[in-house]
């Protein structure tokens, strides 16, 4: 189940950028589970991650191997998170690292893991191994597809996103995959996703552009409030073109941007349509409030709140739970007779309590919509924010319970 159409745009090749995809059989014999990503020798690369202290064996070797500054290839697994593993996890992962860089002729340092899937389970390292070879055999710049289905566990559908601009006659590439559907409330969670770009872009301002964006796009989804062990979103630039972004060249700067944030919210939020169970796809815009820091607060007091995110589920206008979800999302001196809500364009609290121009019908008519939009303007400041989320539904509660079986 998930929100929207089914459908991807053209995923257009990143020149520098090889993806392979193959089945190891990690969890489900036969499933292609396994993806090699091959970056070109003078590409820079940029990862944020996770920010659970229980942060999985692969997070950990992917940010160490990223600090040596010469990354050559990816490497993802899916089917086990290799996460609550020890020392003994940990040393599966340098294993896995060490079978592709033999097989490539470089160093392990130049080997950056990522896993995804069941918490606490043993990596089934030979398989992972023995699959190596093909998952080479299988590189092509057109792999986008294959590896953006490669990387799932309950996902129900790849997602993945391509963008194009062109730059003193130049046509500029980004085209990215991300995966997951629940455990998902990034504070780079289990959220994988991967951007390439053919351009020219030193490792420290990627870096921080990357998490710019991050913070934007895939730190502003929920599915369940939970953050994984897992969680990595990568920025490559291959250096494929010799045009190089900087912020000396603003024009140019300025437009790269623009398509990171476009093809870094379509992945987040392609996360959100496809979360576990959902029938809703939310946005919740916190407006006029005095800090960044108290509209999230409300905003993630909605997107968290089990009786709003089951009353979306039933389509059902009770917006009393929206008004307590905000009363204790911890706003300090919150004024809630200087407050609104709106559920799309309806006015539903105004003054304290329920809008006066605020009917049942026109509450249903907004709930009974696939995409639904929720405003909560506090009337205290000039700062706005939005994040999204879904409902929470029965489906949700069946694919959790059922998920190690």
């Amino acid at each position: 189940m998930a929100v929207g159409p089914d459908t991807l745009p053209t995923l257009h090749p990143v020149a520098g950028f090889r993806l392979g995809t193959t089945s190891a059989g990690v969890k489900t014999p036969g499933r292609k589970d396994l993806v090699i990503m091959e970056l070109t020798a003078n590409a820079t690369v940029a990862g944020v991650f996770t920010l659970n202290q229980f942060c999985a064996a692969p997070v950990q070797i992917s940010k160490a191997h990223l600090a040596k500054g010469m990354p050559s290839y990816l490497l993802i697994n899916t089917g086990n998170a290799n996460a609550g593993t020890g020392k003994e996890g940990y040393q599966d992962a340098l294993t896995c690292c060490q079978a592709v860089a033999d097989h490539a002729g470089i160093t392990i340092e130049q080997v950056l893991p990522y896993s995804t899937g069941v918490i606490g389970e043993k990596l089934p390292v030979e398989k992972i191994t023995a699959a190596v070879p093909a998952a080479f055999d299988a590189l092509t710049e057109d792999g986008w597809l294959a590896a953006a289905s490669g990387i799932t566990t309950t996902d129900t559908r790849p997602k993945a996103y391509s963008v194009q601009f062109e730059y003193q006659g130049e046509v500029i590439t980004l085209t990215g995959i991300s995966k997951g559907a629940g455990m998902i409330k990034p504070n780079m969670a289990t959220m994988l996703a991967y951007v390439a770009t053919d351009v020219t872009v030193d490792a420290t301002l990627l870096q921080k552009m990357l998490k710019r964006s991050a913070d934007l796009t895939f730190n502003r989804v929920t599915i369940d409030g939970d953050t994984s062990t897992n969680d990595s979103c990568m920025l490559v630039a291959t250096g494929a073109k010799a045009l190089q972004v900087s912020e000396s060249d603003q024009a140019l700067f300025e437009a790269f941007n623009t398509a990171l944030d476009e093809i870094m919210l379509a992945l987040a939020q392609a996360i959100v349509r496809d979360g576990e169970g959902a029938t809703k796809f939310v946005t919740i815009s916190v407006e006029q409030a005095a800090t960044s820091e108290e509209a999230l607060k409300a905003a993630y007091a909605v997107a968290h709140s089990p009786l709003v995110k089951t009353a979306l589920f039933a389509s059902d206008p009770n917006w009393g739970r929206i008004l307590a979800a905000v009363g204790y999302a911890g706003v300090e001196n919150l004024d809630v007779d200087a407050l609104q809500i709106y559920l799309g364009d309806v006015c539903i609290v105004d003054n304290g309590g329920r809008a006066d121009s605020y009917t049942e019908a026109a509450g249903q008519a907004v709930m009974d919509e696939e995409d639904i939009l929720i405003r909560i303007v506090l009337n205290r400041g000039e700062l706005s924010e939005t994040v999204w989320t879904t409902d929470l539904s029965k489906d949700y509660v069946a694919i959790n319970a059922d998920y190690r079986s």
